[in-house]
């Protein structure tokens, strides 16, 4: 692979902002691709460079994909994430960053590798699905325009996948690799990690970064929250949707999603149960309250307060 995608080592969040500013320089010097547009590439164990793209790579994870490979390997999602991930950290970092671990090997090999292939190929992450498609959107407006969304090709010299007759257009390629429920999840958590709330009020306080990551990557921890807490007793949950996200780990990221705009963004995205309305409000106003008085400015009186997240 080039240098553009290296690894951060240890997750260094320099580094990613690094390869952050070299994928914008890629995008402006590459040509747009729309669905219908053709390109030749088929990757094979024929080909001289098999394998040696899964090394040494940066591959962001979203949510999705966290659910994908954790159910693909039975494991929980707090193990996966201790195992096979890196967490890097910046202080002005709206939400959490999550990266595939590659392994302790001289190559740096994805962990998943094998002689024969991905490992895990039928619950492969989006960018291992997409590559050598790249995507690249921008924010969808406040008044309600979806954000301009194009494709590229990522076409390194060290790969021989593109020296292949085999010409498809686009939108094949991404039918070929079942990226539709990838897509469908990524548009959603797009929508929590662009939203006009860090416009507002920016970065998020460590609680509640904490409980960003937990209802939508760490779905073990969520899941203990929202059965092992008061949650249900106090908010108006559809019970045939208790059901499903008692069986179902989509419909319980759903479900953070739906958390998330609630009690981090103040969206009236969860009823409160009549009874304890009241309770609710009662703590909520003590919270604010608490809030504001160590928010205030000692300065003169003068200065002017910032403004407060809700």
């Amino acid at each position: 692979m080039s240098d553009e995608g290296k690894t951060p080592e240890n997750g260094d969040p320099q580094n990613v902002l690094k390869e952050t500013v070299l994928q914008e320089e890629i995008l402006a010097e590459e040509a747009r691709l729309n669905p219908e547009d053709t390109f030749k590439f088929k990757c094979h164990p024929g080909v001289t460079c098999f394998n040696t793209c899964c090394a040494d790579v940066n591959i962001f994870l979203s949510p999705y994909d966290v659910l994908r490979l954790t159910e693909r390997l039975g494991i929980s999602s707090t193990e996966f994430l201790e195992k096979y991930t890196l967490l890097p950290v910046q202080q002005d970092m709206n939400t959490p960053v999550v990266l595939l671990k590659m392994g302790d090997n001289e190559a740096k090999s994805c962990q998943f590798l094998t002689e024969e292939g991905c490992g895990v190929y039928t619950d492969r992450p989006w960018p291992c699905r997409m590559y050598p498609i790249g995507l690249a959107t921008s924010r969808d407006t406040d008044d309600g325009w979806r954000g301009e969304r194009f494709y590229f090709l990522l076409k390194e010299s060290t790969c021989q996948g593109h020296q292949e007759a085999r010409e498809l257009t686009v939108q094949e390629w991404m039918d070929e690799q079942e990226v539709d429920a990838y897509d469908e999840w990524g548009e959603a958590y797009k929508e929590l990690a662009l939203h006009k709330f860090f416009d507002d009020y920016g970065p998020l306080p460590p609680s509640k970064m904490e409980m960003f990551f937990n209802a939508t990557y760490d779905l073990q921890k969520f899941r203990e929250f929202v059965f092992g807490s008061s949650l249900l007793e106090r908010f108006d949950v559809d019970e045939e949707f208790i059901h499903r996200m008692q069986n179902s780990n989509e419909a319980l990221l759903h479900f953070g999603f739906l958390w998330i705009r609630f009690a981090v963004f103040g969206e009236p995205t969860m009823k409160v149960r009549t009874e304890a309305e009241q309770a609710v409000q009662d703590m909520l106003d003590t919270k604010k309250k608490d809030e504001e008085e160590k928010s205030t400015p000692e300065t003169s009186p003068s200065t002017s307060p910032q403004k407060e997240a809700p």
